[in-house]
Parts: structure tokens; C-alpha cells; sequence
């Protein structure tokens, strides 16, 4: 339920997207970590079962964004995130610097490089996924390769969510807002002072 003094943040699709996205992705790396770590392993067990349930939950990523592009509200938000403007680029040093003003519009700048980073490791995620299921799309070399690239992105994408995931922990209001869809219009001046909200 919205406070009187609210602002809306993000709107039902940006909302489902953001849950569905997660929920594949924690299956995603659960799932990787049971196929790669032997306690787990061994704990689990039903190894061609995890394999089954990580290639398709891998496949399935793209599905919810695709999705969401139906709603306006949501592709206006991918319009933002797409766009980097001088004020990013003051947010990026100072942040760098860990002092200095940090001007944001919905998204900071932070937020913008991770959205893109991820949608690029997905592709590649996939892309070098695909080779390794079905073994008769490519050469040995080439899968071996493809296995590797995999491994190592599939650690770092592990190493930012949990980044992610900490901010996301440490800042109760931000998962307010992708949990109701509301922000207090206090946290919204201080985190995104160039955000107009209903713009």
C-alpha cells in the first residue's frame, strides 16, 4: 500500500520481469554450482536432471524480457537504461572515488552498467551454452573453447550478482520499490535528483 508521500517507481511489467528474471537466474547458478562444486554435487545428486533443468532455465532467460517489451512502461525504462548522459559519467568518477556528487536520473549510472553488462553476458552465456548441449553444432576445439568462456563468465556473473544483490540488501527502499512499486519521495531526491517522476 502507497504512502501519501510515494512516488511510483516502476509498474507491474518492470515488476514481473525483474521476479522472473531473478527466479531463472538463481536456477541458473544454483543449478551450475550443483553441477561444479562436489559437495553440492553429491548432496543433490541426479546430475542429468540438473543439467536438464540449467539448460532450459538458461534458454528460458531472454523469455520474460521479451515479454516485457509488450509494455510501454517497460521499453521506456530500456530507453533509459540505453542512454548515458554527462551526468553519468560524474556519477562513474565519483563513485570511483567513493567521494564527490552523485546525480542520477531513474537509474544511476551503476545501474546502467550492470543492465548492460548482464544482457551481454546472457548472450554470451547462451551463446557458448548452445555448443556444449548439442555437441554436433560444432568441433571438439570449439566446444572446449565454448566450455571455458562459459565456466569463467558464469563465475564473474556469480561474483556481480552477489554485488547485486548486497546493494540491493543494504538498501531496504530500493526493494521496496520493485517489491510494492513505490519509493518515499525522500529516497527518491536523495538517490535520483534528476529523476522526474510521471515524466
Amino acid at each position: 500500500m502507497p504512502r501519501p508521500s510515494d512516488v511510483r517507481r516502476f509498474g507491474p511489467a518492470q515488476r514481473r520481469v525483474h521476479r522472473a528474471s531473478a527466479a531463472l537466474m538463481g536456477v541458473c547458478v544454483l543449478s551450475a554450482a550443483c553441477l561444479y562444486l562436489p559437495p553440492l554435487a553429491q548432496l543433490v545428486g541426479r546430475r542429468h536432471l540438473l543439467v536438464t533443468v540449467h539448460e532450459w532455465s538458461g534458454i528460458a532467460l531472454p523469455v520474460p524480457f521479451l515479454l516485457g517489451t509488450a509494455s510501454r512502461a517497460f521499453r521506456g525504462d530500456l530507453r533509459v537504461l540505453n542512454r548515458f548522459g554527462p551526468h553519468d559519467r560524474v556519477w562513474l568518477r565519483s563513485a570511483l572515488r567513493r567521494r564527490g556528487p552523485r546525480p542520477a536520473g531513474k537509474f544511476n549510472a551503476g545501474q546502467k552498467v550492470y543492465a548492460a553488462w548482464l544482457a551481454g553476458a546472457v548472450l554470451v552465456l547462451a551463446g557458448t551454452g548452445l555448443p556444449m548441449w548439442f555437441t554436433g553444432l560444432a568441433p571438439l576445439v570449439v566446444r572446449g573453447g565454448a566450455a571455458f568462456v562459459h565456466e569463467w563468465l558464469a563465475l564473474a556473473v556469480g561474483l556481480v550478482l552477489a554485488g547485486h544483490i548486497g546493494k540491493a540488501w543494504g538498501d531496504p527502499e530500493a526493494r521496496r520499490g520493485l517489491r510494492t512499486g513505490f519509493v518515499g519521495r525522500w529516497w527518491a531526491e536523495r538517490e535520483h535528483p534528476l529523476w522526474r517522476p510521471g515524466e
